[in-house]
């Protein structure tokens, strides 16, 4: 069922405070070092990059740099996973989950080995590094291995909450970052409850609700900004974060999909084999609705700041409320 009484952060659209998801990672896998010791850390030469420096600098004696090679990174990982250890593997996300998928699904899924696998640099916000290096396609990658769970942060404090849960639970885990500093959207109280959602934005207006959007990660954001214009133009919409992408809150899906009879999905993904195509799954089969999908459609990505790529790649709120009111029109 959805909570409607959680705490988020009371300064989202008054300067929010900004940070970098890999800061919380830092932090959170930090604290996970502390609580166990089993815990450990590997890296493929992106130690500062990704934060898992922290953890380094700390216990230095669980902590192991395996070079430029990112298929040893996920191999090395597999055995420490299957002995009673905790391995954390970070890299960015063009090159893990990207350059080691195999090894990945047959190392670690196929053994179900305790790994947790920290894709850094996803989506667009890397910026100018371009397209090489911009993760589109890691979702529709890793959705597709059995046993591997997946949770998507919407901001700092959401990954190191997540990173911390990731620790204690056992079984292959995906977490998804992105690179550019973003709003604290959450609050120190707002929880993380493993395969659960959370409502971020409820109207307040008394007519109906029109539209549920959908989403994961610090694309929320301009969610947020969208539901806020919206409720200036008396349309009603809800904004939930589907943070746990696999396995995901049907329930509440589909009992927004009942109240509203039309979602809008928002993902830093392609549209193809993301989120929007987790939910569309699961409505075609068990309550059918219109429903629009806003994500990068089928391209590459290209150098550039990382509002400038989300607003050209029709991810920005102005592209939320148009995709809104086509939906509207389709019940």
């Amino acid at each position: 069922m959805l909570n409607d009484k959680l705490k988020l952060n009371k300064n989202i659209f008054n300067n929010p405070e900004r940070r970098a998801l890999r800061d919380g990672f830092g932090e959170g896998l930090v604290l996970a070092g502390e609580e166990n010791k089993n815990v450990v850390a590997l890296s493929a030469d992106l130690e500062e990059s990704t934060r898992i420096s922290d953890f380094k600098n700390l216990f230095n004696e669980r902590f192991f740099e395996v070079g430029v090679a990112e298929q040893n990174l996920a191999a090395v990982a597999s055995g420490f996973g299957i002995s009673g250890k905790i391995p954390f593997i970070s890299s960015y996300a063009v090159f893990s989950p990207g350059r080691n998928w195999e090894q990945i699904r047959t190392t670690i899924c196929l053994n179900d080995s305790n790994v947790k696998i920290a894709g850094h640099h996803a989506g667009l916000s890397v910026g100018p590094d371009g397209g090489s290096h911009q993760a589109l396609e890691d979702l529709a990658l890793m959705r597709v291995l059995p046993g591997l769970r997946i949770f998507i942060p919407c901001d700092a404090l959401e990954a190191k909450r997540m990173t911390i849960a990731a620790s204690k639970i056992y079984g292959p885990i995906y977490l998804r970052f992105a690179r550019a500093s973003t709003p604290v959207i959450t609050s120190e109280e707002t929880p993380f409850n493993p395969g659960s959602s959370y409502l971020l934005w409820e109207s307040n207006l008394r007519a109906k609700t029109e539209v549920a959007i959908i989403g994961a990660g610090p694309i929320l954001y301009e969610a947020l900004l969208a539901a806020r214009e919206l409720e200036s133009e008396k349309i009603p919409v809800s904004v939930l974060n589907l943070h746990t992408l696999k396995p995901f809150d049907e329930s509440a899906v589909l009992e927004l999909a009942k109240k509203t009879k039309a979602i809008v999905s928002v993902e830093e993904h392609q549209i193809s084999g993301g989120l929007g195509s987790a939910i569309s799954e699961l409505l075609s089969k068990k309550y059918p609705i219109p429903m629009e999908f806003v994500g990068v459609n089928d391209s590459f990505g290209e150098s550039g700041q990382p509002d400038e790529l989300i607003k050209k790649y029709g991810l920005d709120s102005r592209s939320i409320i148009k995709a809104v009111k086509k939906v509207i029109k389709r019940k």
